[in-house]
């Protein structure tokens, strides 16, 4: 008898568990639902937003994934659950203009795992979900660097007609998020400068405020990697406030705890993610944040064939924490569920080892010429600080080991060539 897998969610875990999942079972097994046409590795929004990565040659197109692992794709979101009669609903999908192309439809399913990522957690600040942008997905990035082409068009505009002109970014979260993000603008509005934007001044037309609530940058790294990457921003002109509490945000303005003001053409909310919220309607356990609480073998609480993985996923740990949203522990957790989903599907008993999530270590991209990060675990007997171009190295790697997990290992060897190819035939940044 056939085992139907459904996998909502086609981030970094959820793809990854569809694509080895559907080599080994087939389209007929194995089906992936998600309302986007094509796959962006989330940790690279930041090079999206500030135009250093093209959206439209990074995509990899579901359909192309589905056809080449053997899984089913179906296109839509998730919107209901019906636990009993073991039936998920997906939305219709429509148009721009309205007209519905896919109806709603529902899918049976055997075991079920959601893997629906995370959105931006507002903490109920004044003006936040009015006048913010957050990167939580590709169409995000891509409208960030649309406003961002449109204000440098109009500082330009100004600078020409002999009056003052700025465009000021503040990017609220000093997490890897908003630092990576700092750092690509910055690299970005140097390149900006040679290419129809001369008469900026890229450190001082552009200006860049990084707001941070905690007493450092990337509180959750080593104070090392905290300091380095400070430093390195701060060498680049980008402005660092830490202690800072947002307090109230209106379209010209963020106002702090203490009453201080920053002006704003664009400001980015980095600094705190939930589960969405139609996790909440589905009748299954959450926790404060909106995600699914999870026993140690990744199924969700009172279930026995619905899984979670990822940022929507409230993982426990044996010290009494939770594993940290990362795409790290994403794919440790999608190499699990793979293990224990072909162990149902063959008939065989269950895993009895819950997951452990392993640690090791973070880097944090600060543009295309070095990283920062601390990495640790079984390869490294204590932690090792590294930075330069061999930190950046290593963040390339984890971008490619993704690729190798869906496409394979030839076909990303030559993507990797391809792109290496092109860069140098384009400008640096995307103009268009």
């Amino acid at each position: 008898m056939q085992t139907r897998i459904v996998i909502v969610g086609g981030g970094a875990g959820g793809l990854e568990l569809a694509c080895k999942l559907g080599r080994k079972l087939g389209a007929e097994q194995v089906t992936l639902v998600d309302g986007q046409l094509f796959h962006i590795w989330k940790p690279s929004l930041h090079e999206v937003a500030a135009g250093t990565l093209d959206i439209h040659q990074e995509g990899l197109s579901y359909e192309m994934l589905a056809h080449d692992n053997r899984f089913t794709f179906c296109l839509g979101a998730m919107t209901a659950l019906d636990a009993t009669a073991q039936v998920i609903t997906v939305a219709p999908v429509a148009d721009e203009h309205g007209e519905v192309l896919i109806p709603e439809r529902t899918l049976p399913f055997d075991q079920l795992v959601l893997a629906v990522g995370s959105t931006a957690n507002h903490f109920n600040v004044p003006g936040a979900a009015e006048h913010t942008l957050s990167l939580n997905r590709p169409a995000d990035a891509e409208h960030f660097r649309l406003r961002m082409l449109k204000l440098l068009t109009a500082a330009e505009l100004r600078k020409s007609a002999g009056t003052t002109a700025q465009v000021r970014t503040v990017i609220i979260g000093g997490g890897a998020t908003g630092v990576e993000l700092a750092a690509e603008l910055r690299e970005a509005s140097v390149v900006h400068s040679r290419y129809g934007f001369r008469r900026l001044d890229p450190l001082k037309d552009v200006q860049i405020t990084l707001l941070e609530g905690a007493e450092r940058i990337l509180a959750p790294l080593p104070e090392k990697v905290s300091q380095a990457a400070a430093q390195l921003l701060k060498e680049r002109h980008v402005t660092i406030e830490t202690g800072c509490r947002v307090a109230r945000i209106t379209p010209q303005q963020v106002e702090d705890a203490t009453g201080r003001v920053f002006p704003a053409d664009l400001v980015v909310w980095a600094a705190g993610i939930k589960a969405p919220d139609m996790l909440a309607t589905l009748g299954l356990p959450t926790n404060r944040s909106g995600q699914l609480e999870l026993e140690p073998h990744l199924l969700v609480k009172g279930q026995q064939n619905i899984y979670a993985l990822g940022d929507c996923a409230a993982c426990p740990t044996a010290a009494g924490t939770f594993v940290p949203p990362r795409a790290q522990a994403a794919h440790q957790q999608a190499s699990y569920l793979v293990d224990a989903l072909m162990r149902r599907a063959n008939g065989q008993a269950a895993r009895t080892a819950p997951y452990v999530y392993k640690d090791h270590g973070s880097l944090v991209s600060l543009g295309t010429q070095t990283s920062v990060g601390n990495l640790m675990g079984s390869l490294f007997r204590s932690t090792w600080y590294v930075q330069g171009m061999f930190a950046r190295l290593m963040y390339v790697s984890l971008h490619l080991m993704h690729h190798q997990a869906v496409l394979g290992s030839l076909r990303t060897g030559v993507l990797a060539v391809a792109r290496f190819l092109v860069k140098r035939a384009t400008p640096l940044v995307k103009l268009h």
